[in-house]
């Protein structure tokens, strides 16, 4: 066990005993964590609980924790990026598994159930606008994993992606963290898609927009949709699922992201009633998250 005492620069608490940045005390917060990006969409998921009883909010980070039908949830934004994501979950993890009196690891760890509502673009032109679709695995360009000792890369996956999406060595080596099958067995309906989702670093450049700046890689959106590894294809674009897979995967919890397809970069749609989509997500997401 490890008796490690953490300094005040490494676990860094606010005045009133919560973790700095989420601003978060470990009484505020629920075992089962819906993430989203967007702080106004917190209270679109918190409209639906039975009550809130914390509501806490620091920069980015906004937080409420309540009951859904009886089940105690808690809704927290993580901001854009998986930047962010590395902030959430380290204090996400330290609030259930580091004792801040004594400033150790507890003894007995916690897993915390965290599932993503996120928006996403698909690559396939067979995906529909307004589909909701699972993410099996995600494929980081955004190098988040790498600055962590790990072993849990698909380095097969990794090594046939650089190959074939011709990754210069100026571009961060990508990664690939599978979800976690068995929370993500809640969420298998019908109405949801499975498929392969690359997280990037950025939302024009890196996800190959044009605007007033032309990509690096101007053949990349085309390689990726081309892009097939023992039958997998890559479905969509987004930019936190790889993080929130790999930070999840280490610290040992369980994870699983869930996106609302409003736009398709392949046919170049976009959703006409994209708050409509999300809503519906949010509400199918709290319905599965009773049979957890």
């Amino acid at each position: 066990m490890d008796k490690t005492t953490f300094s005040d620069s490494e676990l860094i608490l606010n005045n009133d005993g919560s973790i700095y940045h989420l601003n978060l005390r470990p009484d505020q917060l629920a075992h089962t964590i819906i993430t989203v990006g967007d702080p106004e969409r917190v209270p679109e998921v918190s409209k639906y609980f039975d009550f809130i009883e914390h509501k806490v909010a620091k920069r980015e980070f906004h937080t409420h924790t309540g009951t859904y039908q009886g089940k105690p949830v808690s809704v927290i934004s993580t901001g854009i990026g998986t930047d962010n994501i590395d902030i959430v979950f380290n204090e996400l993890d330290a609030l259930v598994n580091i004792d801040f009196e004594t400033r150790q690891i507890k003894e007995n760890l916690t897993s915390l159930d965290i599932i993503r509502i996120g928006t996403t673009g698909a690559v396939q032109p067979n995906i529909p606008i307004d589909s909701f679709l699972l993410s099996q695995r995600g494929i980081g360009f955004d190098s988040l994993l790498h600055w962590y000792d790990n072993d849990i890369e698909d380095k097969e996956f990794t090594d046939a992606l650089i190959k074939e999406l011709k990754l210069s060595d100026d571009m961060a080596t990508p990664y690939i963290v599978q979800c976690n099958r068995e929370l993500a067995k809640h969420f298998q309906t019908i109405e949801m898609l499975n498929g392969t989702t690359v997280t990037n670093v950025g939302f024009y450049g890196p996800q190959s927009r044009r605007l007033r700046l032309a990509p690096s890689n101007k053949e990349l959106k085309q390689l990726i949709s081309n892009f097939s590894f023992n039958g997998h294809q890559i479905t969509n674009l987004e930019m936190e699922t790889s993080g929130i897979y790999a930070m999840a995967a280490l610290l040992g919890h369980r994870a699983v992201s869930l996106n609302a397809v409003l736009a398709n970069r392949a046919t170049g749609d976009f959703s006409k009633t994209p708050n409509k989509t999300v809503d519906k997500l949010i509400q199918f997401t709290l319905d599965r998250i009773l049979s957890i």
